[in-house]
């Protein structure tokens, strides 16, 4: 009899935490799940890729050398995005990647230098999507993207960007609604890792940066915030003119 009442209070915790969540996810799934839309290809979709790019300011993002910024105050990162190198910091690890080269990344714990390949791997993880929160605006000519044109209900231009290749998920599809001047508002996501396609998240929260450069510090996804602190972008070349 006591196992029979134990096993009742655990089948009774179990529905009451998980119940809640089922329902939960179940109405969001049936509000906001839809499927991918078709667009078209070719120069009206790159011309408005090229909008959104010039919008922000590429020519200030393209020479900005390095940037330092904290990702839901938990990844704290210094991008050297002129040689293509990155320290990424989080909890007692500090991971030196070479962007060009998993071989020469290092980790370290408690400031020792570690052999450990799956904490590269994590702060790899990290960083293809930290930044991608970061800087996906200016990502939209990658190799490996595909742009279509889209047609919203309301008949307005939105840009469908594809990776077909490159990053922790390749195959991911956002698509990019936009401001009468081709400024970033918001997108939508059909990725490999939410379970819901097509959830929207916010863009409009930009800080124009040291070097020029617009970069956001604020997303909302349904009641969810991502939060970007203490950024900062520099240009190498003209700091050391200033010397």
């Amino acid at each position: 009899m006591k196992l029979k009442k134990i096993l009742k209070i655990v089948s009774g915790i179990i529905v009451f935490i998980t119940l809640p969540s089922l329902l939960l996810f179940g109405f969001l799934y049936f509000k906001y799940n839809e499927d991918l839309p078709t667009g078209t290809k070719g120069e009206q979709a790159d011309r408005l890729a090229s909008q959104m790019m010039n919008a922000l300011n590429y020519e200030a993002y393209k020479t900005t050398d390095y940037i330092e910024f904290t990702f839901k105050k938990r990844h704290h990162y210094k991008w050297n995005k002129t040689e293509k190198t990155c320290e990424v910091y989080w909890k007692n690890f500090r991971v030196n990647l070479d962007l060009n080269n998993d071989a020469n990344s290092r980790a370290h714990q408690n400031d020792q230098e570690i052999e450990n390949e799956e904490i590269i791997q994590k702060a790899r993880d990290y960083f293809n999507n930290d930044t991608f929160w970061l800087v996906a605006p200016y990502k939209v000519f990658d190799e490996g993207t595909e742009r279509r044109l889209v047609k919203t209900e309301d008949n307005k231009d939105a840009l469908l960007i594809t990776y077909t290749s490159g990053g922790s998920t390749p195959g991911d599809s956002f698509l990019w609604f936009l401001d009468d001047t081709g400024k970033p508002t918001s997108f939508k996501m059909w990725t490999s890792i939410l379970p819901i396609d097509g959830l929207e998240a916010s863009w409009d929260n930009w800080t124009t940066t040291e070097t020029g450069a617009e970069l956001p510090n604020f997303h909302k996804i349904l009641f969810l915030g991502l939060e970007i602190d203490d950024l900062k972008t520099t240009n190498l070349i003209l700091k050391s003119f200033t010397h």
